[in-house]
């Protein structure tokens, strides 16, 4: 409308004036609702031409967009298992801070498993004061088969002197028994020292290793136990919550609620540009914005930084082929803002939908002295043509709660 009343006052009405004052013309006799088309053909369709120039312009270097909200993110509450809840610490809309705790899982099961590895702990440990006894006897039995080693071998030893001297004063028979006797203490020796070096193997490493076994099977069950309790990660409010003691809670089908994470410092909004102002949108560039959630109240912000791809554009590999006509939509242009002022933002509860305008601005080009000339003109038409855009847009913040007040 701006548009058209400002070509209208630069064509049709110096037209009109033309033929009013230099032709003669007069409305409503030389010139009627009838033949209006052909009197001020010249201005209507300059008017026309001009009107339409000026708001491809206006909307190419200063587009706006209606698609311009403050996301935040949202944390599921879950659990890292499947559980019964068996204790529930807070309620729905509560407000928590990091490392409260929210809901328990039920943990029998863990607890006797803890039970049990700390049971089995324990027996380990009196295994290891036992087995310094079990050494002790064992060292005892070589000492006691090394002694009667030692002695069937000098009993040997001296039966065998007496009968090189002698052959009537040893018989064979006592000779074999005698040997027999040191063979049977040998065996006794290597059998005793094997038992020993068990005793000491036990004691060294098998043991060892099944204290660490238990002690691992312990700080498994104990683990899951700490697990079973969820916490807060962040400060926040936790919503949709109505988890109950007895609900199931499922990590991937069944979580127990959301916890809104709450906004502090400067927060940034999102904004969905038509793909034709691809060109034209760059981080610096100012934009305004006005918000349902704070009406009557314009907020300066600035490009902070433009997606580089559209998210009309992926796609998953599955098992057919993609046809590009199946995309219903062709999607937008994604540029994030960040507010000039940030205390503009407070009252602005996050997932407000807002709209806005962005100006273009070659100020900096100009002061600089990269353009210069004819293009320096057009440059500065160009960016002042944004105050149409300013105007509507205060407009739209005017009447923002009339048409949702009373009209809605």
């Amino acid at each position: 409308m701006l548009e058209l009343v400002f070509s209208a006052l630069i064509t049709i009405v110096p037209d009109y004036l033309y033929r009013r004052y230099q032709q003669g013309k007069r409305w409503g006799h030389e010139i009627t609702l009838f033949n209006v088309w052909y009197e001020l053909r010249w201005g209507l369709t300059a008017c026309a031409i001009l009107a339409v120039t000026l708001i491809t312009v206006i909307f190419y270097f200063h587009p706006s967009t209606r698609n311009v909200s403050a996301t935040f993110r949202t944390i599921t509450v879950l659990s890292d298992r499947v559980g019964r809840v068996d204790e529930v610490y807070v309620s729905n809309n509560a407000v928590l801070t990091a490392g409260d705790p929210i809901f328990r899982l039920d943990t029998t099961r863990q607890e006797a498993a803890a039970e049990t590895a700390q049971r089995r702990l324990e027996e380990i440990e009196a295994s290891l004061d036992l087995i310094t006894t079990e050494i002790a006897g064992a060292q005892a039995q070589l000492e006691a088969a090394d002694a009667d080693l030692r002695q069937a071998a000098d009993d040997l030893q001296r039966r065998l002197l007496l009968a090189e001297r002698s052959s009537t004063t040893v018989s064979e028979q006592e000779l074999e028994r005698l040997q027999t006797a040191v063979s049977r203490a040998e065996s006794q020796r290597a059998a005793a020292l094997a038992v020993l070096d068990g005793a000491r193997l036990r004691q060294s490493t098998v043991l060892p290793a099944q204290r660490e076994s238990a002690s691992a099977v312990l700080r498994e069950a104990e683990n899951e136990i700490a697990k079973s309790t969820v916490y807060a990660a962040v400060d926040g409010t936790v919503t949709q919550f109505l988890l109950k003691p007895g609900d199931i809670v499922n990590p991937i089908l069944r979580p127990a609620g959301i916890l809104v994470p709450k906004v502090t410092g400067q927060g940034r909004f999102v904004a969905a540009f038509g793909q034709i102002s691809a060109g034209v949108l760059k981080p610096g560039m100012l934009v305004e914005v006005t918000c349902a959630s704070k009406p009557l109240a314009i907020i300066p912000m600035v490009i902070d930084e433009v997606q580089g791809a559209i998210a009309a554009g992926q796609f998953r590999p599955g098992d057919s082929l993609l046809d590009q006509q199946d995309r219903a939509r062709p999607g937008t242009l994604t540029a994030l803002l960040a507010p000039i002022f940030p205390k503009h933002l407070e009252n602005i509860p996050p997932g407000s939908a807002c709209v806005g305008v962005a100006y273009t601005s070659r100020a900096a080009e100009l002061e600089a002295g990269e353009i210069t000339g004819f293009s320096a003109f057009i440059a500065r038409i160009v960016d002042g043509m944004g105050i149409a855009n300013a105007i509507v847009l205060r407009a739209q913040a005017i009447l923002l709660p009339v048409k949702v007040l009373v009209f809605s």
